[in-house]
């Protein structure tokens, strides 16, 4: 595939009883790269890939994935990408094999090929054991997997997973986590991962866009982009609960407070880490008992700080209405 895999200029998308879903945003995704799309609950991640997988149409601005404008030609899209999707679509009285076999079918795949790639794609997946067992009994994990797989039946060139491991406990988000990697290192296959999960977006991905309330805010390597911040924190808890107040008066002066846990201060370190030793000396100076002292590399967290002035890790927002609303009938996605 030639030029870029998903590019996108100034796409917006409103809807009629909210904000702006999203907000003119820039894209480029190059073949075979996995570009994580970090960001929290309602910043327009999903909204965002309804419109590049051709389920809901731009407001304005525009769109080609796989060379192909998502608006004019739509069909063309679909038959380049496979998508799983927040909710898998799967049917709790059909068999993992029974899926499959509908699934190919689908895609037009008859006879020895289907059955074939079915079973490749059940065995890579993990759920050979489980194939015949009524999806309904499965778990969460096994469910994502299924999904994923029924997205590869057709070999595609670009696949969309939109948080495919949340709430999921830490096996299966593995299990996941190295299947993604598998595709993009063995098959070369362009992957958009939206998450709002930092350690998943830092061990996936090629490149992150971190995007804040529609907006891309940050985008780059996630080592580029936690070098931006250069500087690492220190977490301090006292011993004595009274404490607190003065090691927040002790810390102030090494640097600029972010966010910790109740229990802690703590500080930005303007001379970096080699102001260690200075903050536990001033400690010691003020008679402040150190209970637990921890110095933090910057994360993808401090980027979203550093960008937004919020906390990606503290961020509580539900989903909002309009990201899940319906494109009124007299949008409907062009064929």
């Amino acid at each position: 595939m030639s030029g870029a895999a998903i590019e996108a200029s100034d796409l917006v998308r409103d809807f009629k009883k909210g904000p702006r879903a999203v907000d003119g945003i820039d894209l480029r995704v190059e073949p075979g790269e996995v570009y994580g799309f970090l960001g929290p609950n309602g910043a327009g991640k999903s909204t965002t890939v309804h419109m590049l997988t051709t389920l809901l149409p731009p407001t304005s601005g525009s769109a080609r994935v796989a060379g192909h404008d998502v608006v004019t030609e739509g069909p063309a899209v679909r038959a380049a990408i496979g998508a799983a999707l927040q909710e898998a679509a799967l049917d709790p009285f059909l068999t993992g094999r029974e899926h499959m076999t509908l699934q190919t079918a689908l895609h037009g795949m008859r006879g020895t090929a289907a059955r074939d790639r079915g079973e490749e794609l059940i065995a890579r997946v993990g759920l050979s054991q489980a194939a015949d067992r009524r999806v309904g009994g499965y778990s969460g994990g096994m469910k994502r997997r299924l999904d994923l797989a029924l997205a590869l039946v057709h070999r595609p060139r670009i696949l969309f997973l939109d948080e495919p491991t949340t709430g999921l406990d830490v096996q299966s988000r593995t299990s996941l986590w190295e299947e993604v990697g598998r595709l993009a290192a063995d098959r070369g296959v362009t992957v958009f991962l939206t998450t709002q999960y930092l350690e998943e977006a830092d061990v996936l991905a090629d490149r992150v866009g971190i995007i804040h309330k529609g907006a891309i805010v940050a985008e780059g390597t996630p080592e580029a982009l936690k070098a931006e911040i250069g500087r690492p924190s220190v977490e301090a808890v006292p011993a004595e609960r009274e404490d607190l107040p003065r090691m927040k008066q002790v810390l102030a002066r090494f640097g600029e407070s972010v966010p910790g846990s109740p229990k802690a201060v703590a500080v930005r370190l303007d001379g970096g880490d080699a102001q260690l030793a200075e903050v536990v000396r001033a400690l010691d100076a003020e008679d402040i008992h150190v209970e637990h002292l921890q110095l933090h590399a910057p994360t993808l967290d401090d980027v979203f700080l550093s960008k937004t002035g919020r906390s990606l890790e503290g961020e509580a927002e539900e989903e909002t209405a309009d990201e899940e609303e319906e494109p009124e009938p007299t949008e409907a996605v062009a064929a």
